[in-house]
């Protein structure tokens, strides 16, 4: 698929943004693609876990400039259009997403390995907002997502002074899960989807849908939507599987069934 390549490694798929020459910028093209390329692994499966990834020398520098009179005049609706359903698709995934981050991950780009559900980052990584450096606000759902994984004091810092937040910075402030050497980033993200890729699936998107939808419940109504959750997934192959595995004394052996 144009943009974005598309491979699998067993139960992971792996989408690499596939835009080097320009630190894999965005366009519509390219959040067009990534959102079928999502869709399109998803649909089998066999799939129970993604991985995204960058190619070349950045994960993703932003919007690409060069591209924004795609989007039309009406510039909100253009990137509902067109850059809405890849963050949608990696927010609301059927199964769990690592995101690997490779060099830069700048503005936009920030915000895209902030959809996914853990990141693993490059030694290398760096993490910079930019936007009030050409007068701009923080878009595509950053002002949500950051707070939200570093607090609202350090997402502040970041926004404001646009200053770089290294990879061990990152790991430091609970942004990233793990800082590893550049070589082994693929090897680490795919171990770690693999992990949950073994795992019981609709548990794990569930335990994902409840953490969003607590943002805004009261005590009370979370305590019952986990039941009513709970009484749902309870009923799963991968829930009855859990329980003969720990009355037998075993390991599970999940289907994502």
């Amino acid at each position: 698929m144009a943009g974005v390549k598309q491979t699998r490694d067993g139960a992971v798929g792996l989408l690499t943004l596939s835009e080097p020459a320009s630190l894999n910028a965005m366009t519509p093209d390219l959040l067009g693609a990534l959102a079928a390329a999502i869709a399109e692994m998803t649909a089998d499966a066999d799939v129970r876990a993604l991985v995204l990834t960058g190619e070349g020398r950045g994960f993703c520098s932003g919007q690409n400039l060069k591209a924004s009179e795609a989007l039309g005049s009406d510039i909100a609706a253009g990137v509902m259009r067109f850059y809405w359903p890849a963050f949608r698709a990696l927010r609301e995934c059927r199964v769990p997403v690592v995101v690997a981050v490779n060099g830069v991950a700048a503005g936009g780009g920030f915000s895209l390995a902030m959809a996914g559900d853990m990141i693993v980052a490059a030694r290398s990584a760096s993490f910079i907002q930019v936007f009030s450096r050409i007068g701009l606000v923080p878009d595509l759902g950053s002002t949500w997502l950051l707070p939200r994984l570093i607090g609202r004091q350090r997402a502040l810092e970041l926004m404001l002074l646009n200053e770089p937040l290294s990879a061990e910075r990152a790991l430091e402030w609970g942004l990233v899960r793990q800082v590893v050497d550049d070589d082994r980033l693929l090897d680490e993200a795919v171990k770690l989807a693999q992990r949950l890729a073994a795992g019981p699936t609709r548990a794990l998107v569930a335990t994902r849908a409840l953490l969003e939808e607590s943002e805004h419940a009261t005590y009370a109504a979370q305590f019952r939507r986990e039941i009513e959750t709970q009484s749902e997934i309870r009923r799963s192959e991968d829930a009855l599987e859990g329980r003969n595995a720990f009355v037998e004394k075993r390991a599970a052996r999940f289907s994502g069934r």
